[in-house]
């Protein structure tokens, strides 16, 4: 395993980490548990879940994920082998079950982080993350600016007192952000800054070959000001492992039990994706390897989350991180992306 550090900390972390939203819908507690057995023994010491998971998210399975973390650390006794994220869901208004408020007040963010820390079974976060922004704007694959009649007011700095307070409790040791934009990036840091706040060290954002939005604003902001990608969906739902190129059936895949996220879907994402996979194939690599290789390799790249429903998928996953992707490749890459840009934004 590769090791990279937690931005402005000296916390190592394994630039592969080991994403969890499908334990308690498509895994089992047991397949959850081999599962985190297998990463730890390969050396994958960071873990990613969050309060709604799994996913997709309903009343039924809310907090399972989490749950099932709690019993795997309680059998295991690996609380402390274990970089821990977890995050706090904003405002939607399908998620009302949740708690009274879906917003990132003082009373919502410890109302959450206490019942997230109780399905644990910890005493603290290592990373807490906002899942998403309070406000309205650009996530999820929206292109239009959606703000322009947003009556959200900055709370920013409120924010940041709350996870201060948190963080001196010892519940949580760090935070970051989740689908967040370069100007939510800069403005959480900004408060760090003139109001001598707790800073984010990371930011959670979907990054693969069919989806480079990073790039433009955001890894600006990540590389000056030193936040850490943790890129989520490098394989970009499945899709850039090939599978679904070969005109065999998949029921069990996630894009096709939950086929409501559409993001990869188009036409555009299929041409791309066959396009990659044949640069693949000319070097001798598989498609998972070289989409997986090509996240790894971003000078912005904290650590790259990983998902899988079976043991050899996250086999597979995992041993892409002994993949370097020549100038070669990436100049051909370039040339995909030069003719489908984002595809799947």
């Amino acid at each position: 395993m590769i090791y990279t550090t937690l931005p402005n900390t000296d916390i190592k972390v394994s630039k592969i980490c080991l994403g969890t939203m499908t334990f308690g819908q498509q895994n089992s507690e047991a397949e959850g548990h081999a599962q985190m057995d297998y990463a730890l023994e390969r050396g994958v010491n960071f873990f990613d879940t969050a309060e709604m998971y799994s996913v997709p998210a309903s009343e039924a399975t809310y907090g399972s994920t989490e749950k099932i973390i709690g019993t795997w650390f309680k059998k295991s006794g690996n609380r402390e082998k274990v970089i821990l994220a977890s995050k706090i869901a904003g405002p939607n208004a399908n998620f009302g079950y949740m708690r009274e408020k879906l917003d990132f007040s003082p009373a919502s963010i410890k109302f959450a982080l206490d019942n997230s820390l109780q399905r644990l079974q910890t005493d603290y976060i290592d990373l807490y993350q906002m899942h998403w922004p309070e406000r309205k704007t650009n996530t999820f694959g929206q292109r239009a600016f959606k703000g322009h009649e947003d009556a959200w007011e900055d709370n920013f700095r409120e924010v940041l007192e709350t996870f201060d307070s948190l963080i001196k409790e010892g519940k949580i040791k760090h935070i970051g952000v989740s689908n967040e934009n370069a100007w939510g990036m800069m403005r959480l840091l900004e408060e760090s800054k003139y109001q001598n706040l707790p800073r984010i060290k990371t930011i959670q954002n979907p990054y693969n070959l069919l989806n480079r939005l990073f790039e433009v604003g955001s890894a600006e902001v990540s590389k000056h000001e030193n936040v850490g990608l943790l890129a989520y969906s490098p394989l970009g739902f499945g899709t850039l492992t090939g599978k679904f190129l070969t005109g065999e059936a998949h029921p069990n895949a996630r894009i096709n039990l939950f086929p409501q996220y559409t993001r990869y879907n188009s036409a555009q994402c299929t041409e791309a994706t066959k396009l990659y996979h044949e640069i693949a194939l000319k070097h001798g690599l598989t498609l998972t390897q070289m989409a997986m290789a090509f996240v790894l390799q971003q000078p912005f790249l904290t650590s790259a989350i990983i998902g899988a429903t079976t043991l050899e998928q996250l086999k597979e996953n995992i041993d892409t991180i002994d993949v370097v992707l020549s100038k070669e490749i990436l100049n051909e890459i370039e040339k995909v992306q030069a003719i489908i840009p984002d595809p799947a934004p």
